[in-house]
C-alpha cells in the first residue's frame, strides 16, 4: 500500500502515515528494552551497565548507513512527487551500492579495532570482558540492519510504512522470547542477550528484503537500468551523504556523552543505561513523527506544492508540541517507578541518578521534538547541510556544556542540565532559516 502525501487532507495523512512507522520503532524499542530488563534484572548492574554502553556506541556505527538511507530515502519521495518511476528505480541502484559497500567496510573496520574502541569508551576493567563478549556478537549484526533500515526507507519513502513495521513486530517479539530462552534457561549470560538480538535483526532484515522483491517490484531495477548515471549519482550524494553525516554528528556526540559517563563509573554507567532506554521510547514517537513529515514535504517539494508544505509544516509543529508536552509530564510524574522496571529496588543510588536524568532532560521534550521535524525539512528540500549545521549546534554545545559542567560542583547533574540547551540553540536557528525560506516564497 502506497500513500500519496501530496493530496488530501494534511494532518490526516501525516497522522495516519506517521502512526504504523511509530508502532514499529516502539517495537523495535521494546526489544531494546528486554535485553536491558532481562539483563539488569538477571546478571546485575554491571552486565546491564556493558549493555547500555554498547547499546550507545551500536547506535553510532548504525547511523552511518542510517543516514545514508534516509537521504537516498528523500531523493526516492522527491522522484515519486515527480512522477519519475525510471529515475527513482535508478536512483535505488545506485544507493543499494553505496550503502552496502559502506556496511562491509564499517563491519570490517569495528571488528579490526575492537580494542581500540574499547580503550575509547574508558571501559572500567570490571567490565572490559562483558562488554568484548557482547560486541563480538552483536557486530554481527551490523549488516541485517543495514538490508532492513534500506527497505524500510525505500518503502516509506512510496508511502508505505506498514510493511517495515510487520517485520519489526514479528523481529521484535522473536528477541524478547529468545533473550528469555538464551539468558533465563540456557544461562549464556550476556552472549544470549546479544545473540537473541542478531538472530531477530537477521529475521526483520531478510524478510524484508524477500517482501519487496516479491511484492514490490516496481520499485526495483530492471536488469537494463541498472547502468550507471551521474546525475543520479550526485544528487544521491549530496542528500546521502549529508544526511548521514549529521546523523553520525548527533550520535558520535551521544558516544562522547557515553565516555564521559563511563568516567563515573559503575553505578552511573547503569543508571543512564535504564534512564536512556526510557527516554528513547518516550521522544521516538516525534522522531517518527519527524521522518514521517519529511516524506510528506519531499513528496509535496517534487510535485512543486510549496504552500501545501507551509500549511504541514505548521500542523506539524503543533502536534509534536502537544505530544511532547504531555510525555514530558507523564516522564516527571513517573520517573521513580519507570526506573524500577530495570533495576532492583535494592539499588536506590542507580535510581537516583536515573530519576534525575529523567526529570532534568524529560522535561524538554518540546526540543527535541521541534529539531526532529527541523532535521526533516531541510533533508526534504536538499538542504540537508542545514542538517549538519543544527546537529553540529546541538551536540556540540551539549558535549561541550556536559564536559565543562560536570568537572564543577554539579558533577553528572551537569551532564543532564546540559541536554536541552543544546536542543534549544538548534531550535532558535532552525527555525530562524525556516521562517526566512518561507517569507522568501521561493522553495527553500
Amino acid at each position: 500500500m502506497y500513500r500519496d502525501l501530496t493530496k488530501g487532507n494534511i494532518t490526516k495523512g501525516l497522522v495516519l502515515f506517521a502512526l504504523p512507522m511509530i508502532a514499529g520503532n516502539l517495537l523495535q524499542q521494546l526489544y531494546n528494552i528486554a535485553d536491558t530488563l532481562i539483563v539488569g534484572r538477571a546478571l546485575g548492574r554491571n552486565a546491564l551497565a556493558a549493555v547500555g554502553s554498547a547499546y550507545t556506541l551500536m547506535t553510532f556505527l548504525t547511523s552511518v548507513f542510517l543516514g545514508l538511507s534516509m537521504g537516498a530515502g528523500a531523493l526516492f519521495s522527491i522522484c515519486l512527487g515527480k512522477q519519475d518511476k525510471p529515475s527513482l528505480r535508478s536512483a535505488v541502484a545506485h544507493a543499494l551500492g553505496l550503502i552496502f559497500g559502506v556496511t562491509l567496510l564499517l563491519n570490517a573496520a569495528v571488528y579490526l579495532f575492537l580494542d581500540e574502541i574499547l580503550l575509547f569508551l574508558q571501559i572500567p576493567a570490571e567490565l572490559a570482558a562483558d562488554m568484548r563478549t557482547y560486541l563480538l556478537i552483536i557486530f554481527a549484526g551490523l549488516l541485517a540492519t543495514s538490508v532492513y533500515n534500506f527497505f524500510a526507507c525505500l518503502l516509506r519513502a512510496v508511502g508505505n510504512s506498514v510493511a517495515p513495521l510487520w517485520f519489526l513486530g514479528i523481529s521484535a517479539l522473536l528477541n524478547i522470547g529468545l533473550d528469555l530462552l538464551f539468558v533465563l534457561v540456557f544461562h549464556w549470560g550476556i552472549a544470549g542477550a546479544a545473540a537473541a538480538t542478531v538472530f531477530s535483526q537477521y529475521v526483520s532484515g531478510v524478510g524484508l528484503l524477500a517482501y519487496t522483491f516479491l511484492r514490490c517490484r516496481e520499485l526495483l531495477p530492471s536488469r537494463a537500468e541498472l547502468r550507471f548515471r551521474r546525475e543520479i549519482l550526485r544528487e544521491l550524494l549530496d542528500l546521502s551523504m549529508l544526511t548521514c553525516a549529521q546523523q553520525s554528528a548527533m550520535n558520535f556526540g551521544i558516544l562522547l556523552i557515553q565516555r564521559l559517563v563511563d568516567s563515573f563509573g559503575p553505578i552511573t554507567m547503569a543508571a543512564f543505561a535504564a534512564a536512556v532506554k526510557i527516554d528513547t521510547f518516550a521522544y521516538l514517537p516525534v522522531q517518527d513523527f519527524g521522518n514521517a513529515y519529511s516524506t510528506f514535504t519531499a513528496q509535496n517539494y517534487g510535485a512543486g506544492n510549496h504552500e501545501r508544505i507551509r500549511r504541514g509544516t505548521k500542523d506539524a509543529f503543533a502536534l509534536s508540541a502537544a505530544f511532547s508536552i504531555v510525555i514530558s509530564l507523564l516522564v516527571n510524574l513517573f520517573a521513580h517507578p519507570l526506573m524500577q522496571i530495570f533495576v532492583k529496588a535494592s539499588e536506590m543510588e542507580v535510581i537516583a541518578i536515573g530519576v534525575q536524568y529523567l526529570r532534568l532532560e524529560g522535561s524538554f521534550y518540546l526540543g527535541i521534538g521541534w529539531l526532529f521535524l527541523l532535521y526533516g525539512y531541510y533533508r526534504a528540500v536538499k538542504r540537508a547541510e542545514m542538517s549538519v549545521v543544527l546537529t553540529v549546534i546541538s551536540l556540540g554545545m551539549r558535549v561541550a556544556l556536559a564536559y565543562l559542567f560536570s568537572a564543577t560542583a554539579l558533577g553528572v547533574a551537569g551532564i543532564w542540565i546540559a541536554i536541552p540547551i543544546g536542543w534549544a540553540l538548534a531550535d532558535m536557528t532552525g527555525l530562524f532559516f525556516l521562517r526566512r525560506a518561507f517569507r522568501s516564497q521561493k522553495p527553500a
